[in-house]
């Protein structure tokens, strides 16, 4: 009788230590699942874009720009005033809102982040910018631009003239800093601002306003002449 009770605390043991084992099997499942999941999200932008792309979507004012870094991310400077209001890293991580970034345009401050490409996108169509087929300067090579990239995140002074999104990509791509947003900006400002009608208007405003002040001395009078006189030179 002495065996029966021994191969029956065997048995015992035995069912009590499998559990666990059928637990961790069915854990490794899972994560094996979710890493084919993976994979497959991976696989669906990968197959559109390659790493070291220069990617664009277009918001309401403006073009917005990023590296596609590859399996669904895309490193991209953006405007966000959260850093400078809180060190929460898991709400800094959360995907900027249109009021976080216009009060990071505000601030001047941005940060380079690495989001997905959904984030990225904020709901608009994106592209692979044709930079390379109208610029003069030689393209780096994908993985030297995904490099590049990745190792700027963190928080950079942002500008809106200065240095923006595009700024950042032209460095990471071509290894030089410009916009050609900024330019045709700027370009259409000098339009604007700086024609011969404003120098017109700015003597006839300025003459009007000495009479009406009272105030003709030769500071006046010379202040009066040189502003519409600069802007006329610059028209």
């Amino acid at each position: 009788m002495f065996p029966l009770p021994l191969l029956g605390l065997l048995f015992i043991s035995a069912s009590g230590i499998e559990p666990p084992a059928e637990k961790k099997k069915e854990k490794e499942n899972e994560e094996e699942l979710e890493c084919h999941g993976a994979e497959r999200r991976k696989s669906k932008y990968d197959m559109i874009f390659t790493r070291g792309d220069l990617l664009e979507v277009p918001r309401t004012l403006f073009i917005h720009f990023g590296i596609y870094l590859g399996g669904g991310r895309v490193a991209h400077f953006i405007p966000d005033i959260m850093p400078v209001i809180s060190s929460d890293q898991y709400r800094i991580r959360q995907m900027v809102s249109n009021t976080r970034l216009l009060l990071g345009v505000l601030a001047k401050c941005g940060s380079v982040r690495v989001d997905s490409v959904e984030d990225f996108a904020y709901g608009a169509d994106i592209r692979v910018n044709p930079m390379d087929k109208v610029l003069s300067h030689a393209v780096l090579k994908g993985e030297e631009v995904a490099i590049r990239a990745e190792k700027l995140q963190g928080e950079v002074p942002y500008s809106l003239l200065w240095y923006n999104c595009e700024h950042f990509v032209m460095y990471c791509r071509y290894g030089t800093v410009m916009s050609f947003q900024t330019f045709q900006f700027c370009k259409t400002m000098r339009k604007l601002l700086l024609s011969q009608r404003v120098a017109k208007a700015a003597a006839v405003l300025a003459l009007c306003l000495v009479l009406y002040l009272q105030a003709v001395s030769l500071c006046s009078v010379l202040l009066a002449v040189i502003l519409p006189f600069l802007i006329w030179m610059a028209s």
